[in-house]
């Protein structure tokens, strides 16, 4: 019997600082390039979350602002916006296995890497990066694609470790588990998936290999592509043309259209071109002004 239906999917309150935002930038469609640049922009300047109108103080999921700087959207064209949770990229130090549990299998990083920021090293804490997914950088210096392409693991617990070495039946083998100890460190972090299948119980699932470049990633929301085009005319300036105030100066020809709030937005010289013998009419000309004449505000010319 059904006991009714549950929404799974809730708005983003992900903290700016937990995003990364970048831009490519085309000046047509048509004008494609087989190598894509990309631009970081700052997210702490261009993005500002909204709060909820009930409670100050706390932020409104799923609705953010975003402020494109001019300084960077200038030219006319098309922009490419990614929007995606930040990334965080380290070294697994090694792999190995709880003392206390030999049968839970884990990577091991430092958190001291200095690949890893200040304000990123809070994220290592213990279960603070639970939901977090890696992905791995391949170890092969030939492969064309250094990305492992549709492989990642998702981490299931982290907390601070020492090594411990644990001698085996033979002496003469050793193998290396961790203990938790909260002054390390050393983050271990559990897998999944990790555990081999029933079928094949002696193959483990890829977990990564001691040395290995990974990229550690929230997974607070889900990545967001935008694309922008900025052009010289929207529909309020078009429709100056339209619906604005307009005169024409019978004196001199200077053609005028005016903004809704009646100062001038753009001036031509109308005139004619006539047959330099005959005088016959040739041509009617519209030229822009690249000088406005202020004397011809709308106000001045309707004021009698």
């Amino acid at each position: 019997m059904a006991t009714g239906n549950y929404g799974t999917i809730r708005p983003a309150d992900v903290a700016v600082q937990d995003i990364e935002i970048l831009y490519t930038y085309s000046p047509s469609r048509e004008n494609s390039s087989s190598e894509v640049i990309l631009t970081p922009l700052n997210p702490t300047q261009v993005l500002i979350p909204a709060n909820n109108p009930n409670n100050n103080n706390e932020i409104l999921g799923g609705m953010y602002t975003l402020k494109l700087p001019t300084s960077e959207f200038t030219a006319k064209g098309f922009y490419n916006i990614i929007i995606r949770p930040k990334q965080i990229r380290t070294t697994i130090v090694a792999c190995g296995t709880l003392s206390s549990s030999p049968d839970i299998i884990g990577t091991v990083f430092n958190v001291n890497d200095n690949n890893i920021d200040g304000t990123d090293k809070t994220k290592f804490e213990n279960g603070n990066l639970v939901g977090y997914r890696i992905e791995y950088i391949s170890t092969n210096p030939n492969a064309q694609q250094v990305k492992m392409q549709n492989l990642y693991r998702v981490v299931t617990s982290n907390n601070r470790v020492i090594p411990v070495a644990e001698n085996l039946s033979n002496a003469s083998d050793q193998v290396l588990s961790y203990s938790f100890d909260d002054s390390s460190s050393l983050i271990f972090c559990t897998l999944t998936p990790s555990s081999a299948p029933s079928i094949k119980p002696n193959i483990l699932p890829y977990i990564g290999e001691p040395g290995q470049e990974v990229i550690i990633t929230n997974t607070f929301f889900n990545p967001i592509m935008l694309e922008v085009e900025m052009v010289e005319h929207d529909d309020e300036t078009l429709a100056y043309a339209l619906y604005g105030n307009q005169t024409k100066s019978l004196k001199d020809g200077i053609y005028t259209i005016y903004n809704f709030d009646d100062e001038i937005y753009k001036q031509y010289t109308l005139f004619e071109v006539k047959d330099q013998f005959t005088g016959e009419p040739l041509y009617e000309v519209r030229e822009k002004l690249s000088n406005p004449d202020f004397t011809k505000e709308f106000d001045d010319i309707t004021d009698f």
